[in-house]
Protein backbone atom coordinates (compact mmCIF):
# COMPACT_ATOMS: atom_id res chain seq x y z
CA UNK A 1 0.00 0.00 0.00
CA UNK A 2 2.05 2.96 -1.22
CA UNK A 3 1.77 6.10 0.87
CA UNK A 4 1.84 9.48 -0.84
CA UNK A 5 2.45 12.70 1.03
CA UNK A 6 0.42 15.76 0.12
CA UNK A 7 3.41 17.91 1.03
CA UNK A 8 5.72 18.95 -1.78
CA UNK A 9 9.51 19.14 -1.19
CA UNK A 10 9.14 22.92 -1.00
CA UNK A 11 6.46 22.58 1.71
CA UNK A 12 8.63 20.18 3.72
CA UNK A 13 11.58 22.56 3.47
CA UNK A 14 9.42 25.55 4.32
CA UNK A 15 7.95 23.83 7.38
CA UNK A 16 11.36 22.77 8.70
CA UNK A 17 12.67 26.28 8.10
CA UNK A 18 9.71 27.74 10.01
CA UNK A 19 10.29 25.40 12.97
CA UNK A 20 14.01 26.19 13.15
CA UNK A 21 13.30 29.92 12.90
CA UNK A 22 10.75 29.76 15.72
CA UNK A 23 13.13 27.77 17.92
CA UNK A 24 15.98 30.19 17.21
CA UNK A 25 13.71 33.12 18.07
CA UNK A 26 12.58 31.36 21.24
CA UNK A 27 16.04 30.57 22.62
CA UNK A 28 18.12 33.29 20.99
CA UNK A 29 15.85 36.26 21.67
CA UNK A 30 13.09 35.64 24.21
CA UNK A 31 14.97 33.19 26.45
CA UNK A 32 18.52 34.27 25.81
CA UNK A 33 19.27 34.53 29.52
CA UNK A 34 18.26 31.75 31.90
CA UNK A 35 15.32 32.77 34.06
CA UNK A 36 12.34 31.27 35.85
CA UNK A 37 9.34 31.16 33.53
CA UNK A 38 6.28 32.77 35.12
CA UNK A 39 2.69 31.59 34.73
CA UNK A 40 1.94 34.75 32.73
CA UNK A 41 4.86 34.16 30.35
CA UNK A 42 3.89 30.48 29.96
CA UNK A 43 0.29 31.47 29.20
CA UNK A 44 1.39 33.98 26.55
CA UNK A 45 3.67 31.44 24.89
CA UNK A 46 0.95 28.78 25.02
CA UNK A 47 -1.37 31.15 23.15
CA UNK A 48 1.42 31.92 20.65
CA UNK A 49 2.09 28.23 19.88
CA UNK A 50 -1.61 27.38 19.59
CA UNK A 51 -2.17 30.41 17.33
CA UNK A 52 0.74 29.43 15.07
CA UNK A 53 -0.59 25.86 14.93
CA UNK A 54 -4.10 27.05 14.01
CA UNK A 55 -2.66 29.37 11.36
CA UNK A 56 -0.75 26.46 9.84
CA UNK A 57 -3.93 24.38 9.93
CA UNK A 58 -5.55 27.19 7.95
CA UNK A 59 -2.84 26.76 5.33
CA UNK A 60 -3.46 23.01 5.30
CA UNK A 61 -7.16 23.73 4.66
CA UNK A 62 -6.24 26.14 1.86
CA UNK A 63 -3.76 23.75 0.23
CA UNK A 64 -5.43 20.38 0.65
CA UNK A 65 -9.06 20.90 1.68
CA UNK A 66 -11.23 20.23 4.77
CA UNK A 67 -10.44 16.52 5.17
CA UNK A 68 -6.70 17.07 5.58
CA UNK A 69 -7.38 20.06 7.84
CA UNK A 70 -9.57 17.88 10.08
CA UNK A 71 -6.83 15.22 10.13
CA UNK A 72 -4.29 17.82 11.19
CA UNK A 73 -6.58 19.17 13.94
CA UNK A 74 -7.34 15.67 15.25
CA UNK A 75 -3.68 14.64 15.19
CA UNK A 76 -2.64 17.87 16.91
CA UNK A 77 -5.25 17.49 19.66
CA UNK A 78 -4.38 13.82 20.14
CA UNK A 79 -0.64 14.45 20.43
CA UNK A 80 -1.23 17.46 22.70
CA UNK A 81 -3.27 15.30 25.05
CA UNK A 82 -0.80 12.42 25.08
CA UNK A 83 2.00 14.89 25.81
CA UNK A 84 0.45 15.44 29.25
CA UNK A 85 2.21 12.24 30.38
CA UNK A 86 5.50 13.98 29.60
CA UNK A 87 4.59 16.74 32.04
CA UNK A 88 4.22 14.24 34.90
CA UNK A 89 7.72 12.99 34.08
CA UNK A 90 9.17 16.51 33.86
CA UNK A 91 7.77 17.37 37.29
CA UNK A 92 9.21 14.21 38.87
CA UNK A 93 12.64 14.47 37.20
CA UNK A 94 13.11 18.17 37.98
CA UNK A 95 12.09 17.59 41.59
CA UNK A 96 14.39 14.58 42.04
CA UNK A 97 17.46 16.36 40.66
CA UNK A 98 16.55 19.69 42.26
CA UNK A 99 16.81 21.54 38.94
CA UNK A 100 16.55 25.30 39.61
CA UNK A 101 13.52 26.92 37.98
CA UNK A 102 15.89 29.24 36.07
CA UNK A 103 17.39 26.25 34.21
CA UNK A 104 14.27 24.22 33.47
CA UNK A 105 13.37 26.02 30.24
CA UNK A 106 16.86 25.42 28.79
CA UNK A 107 16.66 21.70 29.55
CA UNK A 108 13.22 21.44 27.96
CA UNK A 109 14.33 23.43 24.92
CA UNK A 110 17.16 21.03 24.07
CA UNK A 111 15.05 18.05 25.14
CA UNK A 112 12.27 18.97 22.76
CA UNK A 113 14.73 19.76 19.98
CA UNK A 114 16.06 16.22 20.34
CA UNK A 115 12.51 14.90 20.44
CA UNK A 116 11.76 16.56 17.10
CA UNK A 117 14.52 14.58 15.40
CA UNK A 118 13.62 11.32 17.16
CA UNK A 119 9.94 11.61 16.34
CA UNK A 120 10.77 12.55 12.76
CA UNK A 121 12.75 9.33 12.50
CA UNK A 122 9.94 7.30 14.06
CA UNK A 123 7.38 8.79 11.69
CA UNK A 124 9.61 8.08 8.68
CA UNK A 125 10.11 4.47 9.76
CA UNK A 126 6.41 4.05 10.48
CA UNK A 127 5.41 5.45 7.08
CA UNK A 128 7.84 3.11 5.28
CA UNK A 129 6.60 0.07 7.23
CA UNK A 130 2.95 0.90 6.56
CA UNK A 131 3.61 1.45 2.85
CA UNK A 132 5.29 -1.97 2.55
CA UNK A 133 3.31 -3.99 5.08
CA UNK A 134 -0.35 -3.08 5.54
CA UNK A 135 -0.65 -5.44 8.53
CA UNK A 136 1.64 -3.13 10.54
CA UNK A 137 -1.44 -0.94 11.11
CA UNK A 138 -3.06 -3.84 12.97
CA UNK A 139 0.08 -4.20 15.09
CA UNK A 140 -0.09 -0.49 15.92
CA UNK A 141 -3.80 -0.80 16.75
CA UNK A 142 -3.22 -3.79 19.01
CA UNK A 143 -0.38 -2.00 20.77
CA UNK A 144 -2.63 0.99 21.48
CA UNK A 145 -5.44 -1.21 22.83
CA UNK A 146 -3.02 -3.04 25.15
CA UNK A 147 -1.57 0.26 26.35
CA UNK A 148 -5.07 1.60 27.01
CA UNK A 149 -6.04 -1.49 29.03
CA UNK A 150 -2.83 -1.22 31.03
CA UNK A 151 -3.60 2.42 31.84
CA UNK A 152 -7.16 1.53 32.85
CA UNK A 153 -6.42 -1.46 35.09
CA UNK A 154 -2.76 -0.99 36.01
CA UNK A 155 -3.49 1.29 38.96
CA UNK A 156 -1.60 4.44 39.89
CA UNK A 157 1.96 4.23 38.68
CA UNK A 158 4.45 6.35 40.57
CA UNK A 159 7.45 7.82 38.78
CA UNK A 160 10.84 7.06 40.33
CA UNK A 161 13.66 8.76 38.40
CA UNK A 162 16.30 7.19 40.66
CA UNK A 163 15.29 3.73 39.38
CA UNK A 164 15.70 4.69 35.74
CA UNK A 165 18.15 2.21 34.15
CA UNK A 166 19.40 4.91 31.76
CA UNK A 167 20.35 7.07 34.74
CA UNK A 168 22.27 4.21 36.32
CA UNK A 169 24.05 3.40 33.05
CA UNK A 170 24.91 7.06 32.47
CA UNK A 171 26.43 7.48 35.91
CA UNK A 172 28.38 4.25 35.51
CA UNK A 173 30.20 5.32 32.36
CA UNK A 174 30.17 9.13 32.48
CA UNK A 175 31.76 11.15 35.31
CA UNK A 176 29.23 13.60 36.73
CA UNK A 177 29.78 16.63 38.93
CA UNK A 178 27.83 16.82 42.16
CA UNK A 179 26.64 20.39 41.54
CA UNK A 180 25.13 22.45 38.74
CA UNK A 181 27.36 24.82 36.77
CA UNK A 182 24.83 27.35 35.55
CA UNK A 183 23.32 26.40 32.20
CA UNK A 184 26.33 24.27 31.19
CA UNK A 185 25.83 20.62 30.31
CA UNK A 186 29.53 19.77 30.64
CA UNK A 187 32.52 21.34 32.37
CA UNK A 188 36.28 20.75 32.38
CA UNK A 189 37.88 20.18 35.78
CA UNK A 190 41.59 19.47 36.17
CA UNK A 191 41.90 18.74 32.47
CA UNK A 192 39.03 16.21 32.47
CA UNK A 193 35.54 16.78 31.06
CA UNK A 194 32.61 16.07 33.35
CA UNK A 195 28.89 15.99 32.72
CA UNK A 196 26.83 18.23 34.98
CA UNK A 197 23.54 17.06 36.55
CA UNK A 198 21.83 19.15 33.84
CA UNK A 199 23.08 16.74 31.15
CA UNK A 200 21.86 13.79 33.20
CA UNK A 201 18.41 15.39 33.43
CA UNK A 202 18.38 16.05 29.69
CA UNK A 203 19.30 12.41 28.97
CA UNK A 204 16.51 11.07 31.21
CA UNK A 205 13.97 13.38 29.57
CA UNK A 206 15.08 12.39 26.05
CA UNK A 207 14.78 8.68 26.82
CA UNK A 208 11.37 9.25 28.45
CA UNK A 209 10.12 10.95 25.29
CA UNK A 210 11.45 8.05 23.25
CA UNK A 211 9.30 5.71 25.34
CA UNK A 212 6.22 7.93 25.04
CA UNK A 213 6.69 8.11 21.26
CA UNK A 214 6.05 4.35 21.09
CA UNK A 215 2.42 5.14 21.99
CA UNK A 216 1.91 8.54 20.40
CA UNK A 217 3.31 7.82 16.92
CA UNK A 218 1.08 4.76 16.29
CA UNK A 219 -1.86 6.77 17.64
CA UNK A 220 -1.50 9.52 15.08
CA UNK A 221 -1.22 6.97 12.26
CA UNK A 222 -4.74 5.94 13.26
CA UNK A 223 -5.85 9.43 12.27
CA UNK A 224 -3.97 9.68 8.97
CA UNK A 225 -1.16 7.88 7.16
CA UNK A 226 -0.05 11.00 5.29
CA UNK A 227 3.54 11.65 6.50
CA UNK A 228 3.26 15.42 6.04
CA UNK A 229 0.12 15.71 8.18
CA UNK A 230 1.47 13.23 10.75
CA UNK A 231 4.79 15.07 11.06
CA UNK A 232 3.52 18.64 11.11
CA UNK A 233 0.71 18.03 13.62
CA UNK A 234 3.06 16.04 15.87
CA UNK A 235 5.79 18.67 15.77
CA UNK A 236 3.44 21.57 16.49
CA UNK A 237 2.05 19.67 19.49
CA UNK A 238 5.58 19.07 20.82
CA UNK A 239 6.69 22.67 20.23
CA UNK A 240 4.10 23.95 22.69
CA UNK A 241 4.98 21.36 25.32
CA UNK A 242 7.44 23.58 27.22
CA UNK A 243 4.97 26.41 27.79
CA UNK A 244 2.28 23.86 28.66
CA UNK A 245 4.60 22.41 31.31
CA UNK A 246 5.22 25.76 32.98
CA UNK A 247 1.50 26.53 32.79
CA UNK A 248 0.28 23.22 34.24
CA UNK A 249 3.14 21.89 36.40
CA UNK A 250 1.65 23.27 39.59
CA UNK A 251 -1.90 22.03 38.96
CA UNK A 252 -1.42 18.87 36.89
CA UNK A 253 -2.22 16.66 39.89
CA UNK A 254 -5.71 18.18 40.03
CA UNK A 255 -6.59 16.48 36.70
CA UNK A 256 -6.70 13.03 38.29
CA UNK A 257 -9.18 11.63 35.76
CA UNK A 258 -7.05 12.69 32.79
CA UNK A 259 -5.14 9.38 32.78
CA UNK A 260 -8.42 7.49 32.35
CA UNK A 261 -9.48 9.93 29.65
CA UNK A 262 -6.23 9.33 27.76
CA UNK A 263 -6.69 5.58 28.18
CA UNK A 264 -10.10 5.78 26.50
CA UNK A 265 -8.58 7.94 23.74
CA UNK A 266 -5.93 5.29 23.06
CA UNK A 267 -8.57 2.57 23.17
CA UNK A 268 -10.72 4.46 20.66
CA UNK A 269 -7.89 5.10 18.18
CA UNK A 270 -6.63 1.52 18.61
CA UNK A 271 -10.04 0.07 17.79
CA UNK A 272 -10.39 2.58 14.94
CA UNK A 273 -7.17 1.22 13.48
CA UNK A 274 -8.18 -2.43 13.94
CA UNK A 275 -11.55 -2.04 12.16
CA UNK A 276 -10.40 0.36 9.43
CA UNK A 277 -10.80 -2.24 6.65
CA UNK A 278 -14.32 -3.06 7.85
CA UNK A 279 -15.55 0.43 8.70
CA UNK A 280 -13.67 3.70 8.43
CA UNK A 281 -14.76 6.08 11.17
CA UNK A 282 -15.17 9.60 9.70
CA UNK A 283 -12.40 12.00 10.71
CA UNK A 284 -14.94 14.52 12.02
CA UNK A 285 -16.32 11.87 14.38
CA UNK A 286 -12.79 11.02 15.52
CA UNK A 287 -12.06 14.65 16.32
CA UNK A 288 -15.31 14.95 18.29
CA UNK A 289 -14.69 11.75 20.28
CA UNK A 290 -11.09 12.69 21.15
CA UNK A 291 -12.11 16.22 22.19
CA UNK A 292 -15.05 14.91 24.25
CA UNK A 293 -12.95 12.32 26.09
CA UNK A 294 -10.18 14.77 26.95
CA UNK A 295 -12.52 17.64 27.83
CA UNK A 296 -14.80 15.33 29.78
CA UNK A 297 -11.97 13.89 31.89
CA UNK A 298 -10.71 17.39 32.74
CA UNK A 299 -14.22 18.61 33.61
CA UNK A 300 -14.86 15.54 35.77
CA UNK A 301 -11.56 16.11 37.60
CA UNK A 302 -12.62 19.66 38.45
CA UNK A 303 -16.18 18.68 39.43
CA UNK A 304 -15.01 15.75 41.60
CA UNK A 305 -11.71 16.78 43.22
CA UNK A 306 -9.43 14.05 44.49
CA UNK A 307 -9.93 13.30 48.16
CA UNK A 308 -7.00 14.44 50.27
CA UNK A 309 -5.09 11.74 52.08
CA UNK A 310 -5.50 12.06 55.82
Amino acid sequence: MPIESVGTPAMWAGFLGLVLALLALDLGVFHRSAHAVTIKEAAIWSVVWVTVSLAFNGLVYHWFGPDRALEFATGYLLEKALAVDNIFVFVAVFAYFGVPSTLQHRVLFWGILGALFMRGGFIGIGAVLISKFHWVLYVFGGLLVLTALKMMFGGEEEIHPERNPVLRLFRRFVPVTSEFHGAKFTVVKEGKRFATPLLVVLTVIEVSDLIFAVDSIPAIFAVTTDPFIVFTSNIFAILGLRSMYFLLAGVIEKFHYLKQGLAFVLLFVGVKMLIMDIYKIPIGVSLGVVAALIGGSIALSLLKPKAKAE
